[in-house]
């Protein structure tokens, strides 16, 4: 029987890292991801990093797997190191005219327009082809697999993240620093009592059903 041979080791490790930037190269390759699509409250937000090959930070990953201290020590590092990053936002009242998808590429559109250095091809997480203002390959799971996506993402989320604790000093009650504008039950509570504040959309069915004494179910809310 011939010896069995293991498939040599990846020299990138796990977790996300630059291949699929490197299949464009040698153009200038952004990474493109948002955060806050889910909540009840808030605008989304979205975020644009080119990365330089040799910089990467340490730990780069998608958002939602790191604590957040090391999304936030990771914001500076990124921010840091890399050849280009914008943060851009997309307010309630953009969302309720042009509803959330439409939302959410107009905030990566603002995030890829404010690049200096421009980016020359864009790296998008999911599956829909937002108008971006450079060509650009849609990756789902892109989070991932790429780690300009993975920076993006963590820009986007800690952004979103202090934009929503200043939120909760504006229009407290509600508990936005806790929950970011989830369906958490303190927030259905503070709903059912204080009823919507301005940052609250409007035209979202469990908003809408809370505001109408209808049982929400809160499974799922949490996860963007």
């Amino acid at each position: 029987m011939s010896p069995r041979i293991a498939p040599p080791k990846s020299k990138s490790g796990p977790g996300p890292n630059l291949t699929l930037e490197k299949l464009h190269h040698p153009a200038l390759v952004c990474g493109v991801d948002e955060a806050g699509r889910g909540p009840w409250a808030g605008p989304v937000c979205a975020a644009a990093v080119i990365l330089k090959s040799r910089a990467v930070p340490k730990g780069v990953d998608d958002s939602k797997k790191l604590t957040a201290q090391a999304r936030e020590r990771l914001e500076g590092e990124i921010k840091s190191k890399a050849v280009a990053w914008a943060v851009a936002f997309a307010t309630v009242e953009e969302i309720a005219e042009l509803n959330i998808l439409h939302a959410t590429g107009l905030a990566m559109h603002r995030a890829v327009a404010a690049l200096e250095p421009a980016a020359e091809f864009a790296l998008v997480d999911g599956n829909y082809r937002f108008k971006l203002p450079c060509p650009i390959r849609t990756v789902v799971g892109g989070d991932a697999l790429s780690a300009s996506i993975a920076a993006a993402s963590i820009l986007a989320k800690v952004a979103r993240d202090r934009l929503m604790r200043e939120m909760d000093e504006i229009h407290p009650g509600y508990g936005f620093a806790s929950h970011k504008g989830y369906g958490a039950p303190v927030h259905i509570s503070a709903l059912k009592t204080l009823g919507p504040s301005p940052i609250h959309r409007l035209a979202w069915a469990p908003v809408r059903a809370v505001l109408a004494g209808e049982a929400v179910v809160t499974g799922d809310l949490f996860d963007d």
